[in-house]
């Protein structure tokens, strides 16, 4: 499916993006509904956690996911969506289609119905947005090794860095000091996946700490 932008402008701010998430995903048919459990903004991108139920009370038979004890199932949908000339818009997908975006917080994560397929496109999604979750925030003075070195716009490398920050206006902006040079780096939170911390901050400035955390 292509995108689909509001010419009207209703849709205008965060409260506004929200409320037509909820809304695209309830529906009632003749025999089963739809309803939204969670949704959750990330960068311009929507997730959510959806709920089907047959009106009947019944449970819900499905190739793809396996029913919960209460007879329904619950999927997970991304909305990618942007402004164009102050008009909102919309792509949605399943997560069985494979969605590049994988940001979703752990807590949708977990309200998903389990699937049947251990190699489907959704179990793929799901474990990249736990790979995600799952990349440190390292703080102000943590000393850090890169699963694999960072090349830099001059050509160099780099791998053992610092956390640090510098200064914009009055905004503290993260970067990393590297350890050969000693010059300042930002990356991006994926350049951090599989990374080790090598010395912390917290343990440097206390030695009962610093051997805890060694333990």
């Amino acid at each position: 499916m292509g995108w689909l932008f509001y010419t009207d402008r209703r849709v205008q701010t965060y409260a506004d993006e929200k409320a037509e998430i909820a809304r695209l995903c309830t529906f009632e048919g003749a025999t089963r509904k739809t309803e939204l459990v969670k949704a959750c903004k990330v960068a311009s991108t929507w997730y959510a956690a959806a709920r089907f139920t047959n009106l009947d009370g019944t449970a819900v038979e499905d190739a793809t996911y396996v029913t919960d004890p209460d007879g329904s199932i619950t999927f997970g949908a991304v909305f990618l969506t942007r402004y164009d000339d102050g008009c909102w818009g919309y792509k949605d997908m399943e997560e069985s289609a494979g969605p590049n975006e994988c940001r979703a917080p752990l807590g949708l994560i977990e309200l998903l119905s389990d699937l049947k397929d251990p190699d489907s496109y959704a179990q793929d999604w799901r474990q990249r947005c736990r790979d995600w979750a799952s990349i440190p925030d390292y703080e102000e003075g943590d000393k850090i090794r890169l699963a694999t070195p960072v090349t830099l716009t001059d050509g160099s490398t780099c791998q053992i860095v610092t956390a640090t920050h510098y200064k914009r206006g009055r905004q503290k902006r993260r970067c990393y000091r590297i350890e050969e040079t000693g010059g300042l780096v930002r990356l991006s939170k994926a350049s951090l996946a599989g990374s080790e911390l090598l010395s912390s901050a917290k343990g440097a400035a206390s030695p009962v700490l610093a051997e805890y955390l060694a333990g």
